[in-house]
């Protein structure tokens, strides 16, 4: 690469950032739905045109602030996982949850980007399901390392869920009982229905020691995919190679 095309690939990446980053100062004083390319190139001191370059629409635009938002809280998930990677599955799956939390914590308006209100006029493309998998994907692992080791308790599954249980296994991870991805799923959208109760409020006048409350409520949440091992008393469905309880 010659000097001048390294040179215009940096100035590049220098713009891209800039344009991001008043983008993420739109967010957070307007709001998602009234983010604007063109208040944004006004700040830049760009004209409109150059910015289009960059971003030919605002969904380009918001796609790139949500892919962004998404792998900065996968690698918050997967740095706190790295520190526990040794611990007990339950232990992993809260500080999971609990990193989670405390990426939502510090970028509430990227989180509201993420798990608030759908953008009007706005529909993810699936270029954003990698980065949106991160936190999922880490914690099917954590499920399928106790599944496969300790054993997991099997939830209860209702009979007329069976076959929907069977559909969203077969997507999401074969290798694991179509009770266990059930509870996943549920546990999922919990985890992130608890984090946007603090985040906008609704715990207010509710709830005072809210860390104290996150981490319970997360060890239940682990509790409800079935990792309660071990246990004296309790009866582990393993996988195929699992150890035994």
């Amino acid at each position: 690469m010659s000097t001048a095309r390294g040179a215009r690939a940096r100035a590049r990446i220098e713009v891209t950032a800039a344009i991001k980053d008043e983008a993420r100062s739109q967010l957070a004083a307007e709001g998602a739905a009234k983010l604007s390319l063109r208040a944004v190139a006004r700040e830049l001191g760009m004209v409109s045109s150059a910015l289009y370059r960059y971003f030919p629409s605002r969904d380009d635009l918001l796609t790139a602030l949500i892919i962004d938002a998404y792998d900065s809280l996968g690698e918050a998930a997967e740095s706190a996982h790295a520190q526990v990677a040794d611990a007990a599955p339950r232990e992993r799956w809260i500080a999971v949850c609990v990193a989670a939390r405390h990426w939502a914590l510090e970028h509430p308006h990227e989180y509201a980007l993420i798990y608030g209100s759908p953008v009007p006029g706005y529909t993810a493309p699936e270029t954003t399901i990698p980065a949106a998998s991160r936190v999922g994907l880490l914690l099917i692992g954590i499920v399928r390392d106790a599944y496969q080791g300790k054993g997991v308790a099997r939830p209860r599954l209702p009979a007329e869920l069976v076959p929907e249980a069977k559909r969203m296994t077969a997507d999401l991870a074969p290798d694991l009982p179509p009770e266990v991805v059930t509870a996943l799923v549920a546990a999922w959208a919990q985890l992130y229905g608890l984090i946007g109760f603090e985040l906008f409020g609704q715990f207010n006048r509710v709830v005072e020691d809210r860390e104290v409350f996150f981490r319970h409520a997360a060890d239940q949440l682990a509790h409800g995919v079935g990792l309660v091992f071990p246990q004296p008393t309790a009866t582990a469905v393993k996988g195929p190679s699992g150890s035994g309880s």
